[in-house]
């Protein structure tokens, strides 16, 4: 029975003939078609050997015209960019499936111009000769942070790894058990501990530990006392931990280094914007820390990177360790970094300007005012075809940062007529840009926290072209 489909089915020539496949040679590379017209007739294959009724088989299209549209469409997915741009409307600021903080106007710049031309990324322009890298972040990072030295790798869990692997290789690290946490992409602290050859040594309890529980556990094989910030989870109620300044006097008197791993790290105090206290690296350089490692990407609002800052010698060892030059960064991270960087020289620039800071302070009045009329131009150009209101709501930073932290915020409301919310959401979620939201009690909710203003014409129209085939 299947034989006679079979058959029917083209060859890849004859689909290649027809004049709407030839049409798409000019435009798309001849393999990509090729490649195509060869799935689609491959799909089409395996559909007739699954296919156990005769009355199913009759109803698969197998005339050459009909498999033009597809052919067509696979086409354009396979040319399609994999990573795209996509509108946030989740709250989230700091959201790490959707690329964690986007650049300031002036460090996208930036990035554009090192992308662009070449530079003098290891090369001394006064002296004419090979430089270092480093440099072009070195100083600006010194002055923000109080610190020494400081240096940049590719991430923050490859700074802990490059300053373990060089402090306390095949030597014992002190560390709270209530600090061995795990974070997004299951990195574990743990682990990269292991990594780096350094031995964990764990003292307290889940909730509970004090400074004599780190003085017991230092014996000749100690090398480091290490913190680190909890990031996406708090202990509360019956809780006690070590302060870093007095960990930092218990490790001069036993002639330790201390280091603090911050995690998101921040340049500015956020206290003073009604925010939770978020420590501050330049607090933790000014309490005594050997090290501090934190991340570039999340509240500071730069791209990728882990951030080292601390003891000179420490810094230039770790320069000089082979694994620096596997977890180095390139021009166009140092371009954005730096340029960032730049911004927090003036605390009220910076606030203004790099939208990380800007969308997790920003009032809510002024929220309120963007949902209004985010919900007035949707109503507008959706012909009813959409329940359409705006409230309050609550946004989250992300990103592992400040996890009890709630910003209230605006959100408009949508309720599509004949379709669930969940059908709603897949919608928007492939439209083009996708057009991710947040989806609660069978509503979808857009918050216009992580929205921005040029993005507004854009979740309208694609509204407006969805209400148009409802």
């Amino acid at each position: 029975m299947k034989e006679k489909y079979l058959r029917q089915l083209s060859p890849v020539d004859e689909v290649m003939e027809l004049p709407a496949i030839k049409d798409l040679t000019p435009r798309y590379p001849r393999a990509v078609v090729v490649s195509a017209v060869r799935s689609v007739i491959n799909k089409l294959r395996e559909t007739i050997l699954a296919t156990k009724k005769e009355d199913e088989l009759r109803n698969i299209s197998l005339e050459p015209d009909d498999l033009v549209p597809l052919v067509r469409e696979l086409v354009k997915e396979i040319m399609s960019p994999s990573l795209k741009r996509v509108i946030n409307a989740t709250g989230v600021v700091v959201h790490t499936n959707l690329g964690r903080s986007i650049l300031a106007s002036s460090a996208v710049d930036a990035v554009l111009g090192a992308a662009g031309n070449y530079s003098n990324l290891e090369f001394n322009l006064v002296e004419g000769m090979r430089g270092s890298r480093h440099i072009h972040v070195e100083n600006l990072l010194c002055s923000l942070t109080g610190t020494e030295a400081a240096m940049v790798v590719n991430n923050n869990a490859a700074a802990v790894l490059l300053a373990l692997s060089t402090i306390a290789e095949g030597k014992e690290v002190i560390i709270s058990r209530g600090q061995l946490v795990e974070i997004g992409g299951s990195f574990r602290i743990p682990d990269v501990m292991r990594q780096s050859g350094a031995i964990l040594r764990e003292v307290g309890t889940t909730n509970k530990t004090y400074l004599e529980d780190y003085r017991n556990a230092i014996n000749e094989e100690t090398a480091l006392l290490l913190k680190v910030h909890t990031s996406n989870f708090r202990v509360v109620g019956f809780s006690a931990e070590v302060l870093l300044h007095d960990l930092v006097k218990l490790g001069k008197e036993n002639d330790l280094y201390v280091m603090e791993d911050l995690g998101s790290g921040v340049l500015v105090d956020l206290s003073k914007y009604g925010l939770s206290h978020e420590p501050t690296v330049y607090e933790s350089v000014k309490s005594g820390a050997d090290v501090v490692t934190f991340s570039g990407d999340k509240l500071l609002g730069a791209p990728q990177a882990g951030i080292i800052v601390g003891k000179k010698e420490l810094i230039d060892a770790m320069k000089k360790h082979p694994l620096a030059r596997a977890l180095r960064v390139d021009k166009m991270t140092l371009a954005g970094l730096e340029e960032t960087l730049r911004l927090y020289l003036d605390p009220a620039k910076a606030v203004e300007k790099i939208p990380t800071l800007n969308m997790i302070l920003v009032p809510q009045a002024e929220l309120k005012r963007k949902a209004e009329r985010l919900a007035k131009k949707i109503k507008e150009k959706t012909r009813g075809k959409f329940e359409v209101g705006v409230a309050e709501d609550i946004s989250r930073v992300g990103g592992g940062a400040l996890p009890l932290e709630e910003l209230p915020t605006a959100v408009v409301v949508l309720s599509p007529k004949g379709l669930s919310a969940s059908e709603f959401e897949n919608k928007l979620r492939k439209s083009d840009p996708p057009i991710i939201v947040r989806v609660h009690e069978d509503r979808v909710l857009l918050d216009v926290r992580t929205i921005q203003l040029e993005e507004i014409g854009e979740i309208v129209g694609a509204l407006a072209m969805l209400s148009s085939d409802m």
